[in-house]
């Protein structure tokens, strides 16, 4: 039977219910830092820019590799050759005589194409070492890359701190309705519906708690450096009836 269906007959019936909302904050240590990079070479030919992108790229793993780093820490995620100067019939202006292009440019073929060719790469650094990223983001920039955005923090078992999290929101929930439920001297039955959100962060419910307090749950205060696994459970209970358990047919 449908939670739809459920909710209907439980509303024919009469029924009463409660919804609350569970939450939990489980933080780990990060295990490595990831930063985007780009390199770029240009040249007057494709050949060249590729050769001399190779080279700067190899000067860029040297420096990560002096600071403990391994060559596949810097992994290629893109590779691209464009050429900055389109041909030169698309750069004269509209009212230009083609019959006159090869005498006012000294005999040079339309086709032919000006200025230089860029070799350019978008790449991943690995820091194994999350205390380090600063140094190594420093040693690609002064080997010739461009950082690209920031740095994002990884935990070792990022599954398991989500997972960590999202159990310890669902028993919050429940505690929250049996409390409840107490309260106005009722008991729950088994949820009508629940809907579950994970939040991954550095640091970022921390101080949107320090902004607004009662907005969220209570929790320990954060340290430094940890990652931070949010986890949001909104959950619906029917309250048993005054005379017993819910019947079998209304489950």
């Amino acid at each position: 039977m449908t939670p739809s269906t459920v909710r209907a007959q439980t509303q024919a019936q009469g029924m009463e219910g409660i919804a609350v909302v569970g939450e939990a904050v489980r933080r780990v240590a990060p295990e490595s830092t990831q930063f985007l990079i780009e390199v770029s070479a240009a040249a007057h030919t494709p050949a060249q820019a590729l050769r001399d992108h190779q080279t700067k790229a190899t000067q860029i793993t040297q420096a990560v590799a002096t600071l403990g780093s391994q060559k596949a820490d810097v992994q290629t995620i893109s590779m691209n050759v464009v050429n900055t100067f389109a041909p030169l019939m698309q750069t004269l202006p509209a009212y230009a005589a083609p019959p006159q292009i090869g005498v006012a440019l000294g005999g040079l073929q339309p086709e032919l194409q000006f200025g230089t060719y860029q070799a350019r790469s978008l790449q991943r650094v690995t820091v194994r070492e999350p205390a380090r990223v600063g140094e190594v983001a420093e040693a690609v920039t002064k080997a010739g890359a461009t950082l690209i955005g920031g740095f994002s923090y990884h935990a070792a078992d990022e599954a398991a701190a989500r997972w960590a999290a999202l159990e310890a929101a669902g028993r919050d929930a429940r505690s929250k309705a049996e409390a409840l439920a107490t309260a106005a001297g009722r008991e729950i039955a088994e949820p009508i519906s629940i809907f579950e959100d994970v939040v991954a962060s550095n640091g970022a419910y921390a101080v949107l708690r320090a902004q607004a307090p009662l907005a969220f749950g209570p929790g320990s205060p954060a340290i430094a450096g940890e990652l931070e696994y949010y986890a949001r459970v909104t959950a619906s209970f029917r309250f048993v009836p005054p005379g017993g358990r819910v019947a079998a047919e209304t489950r």
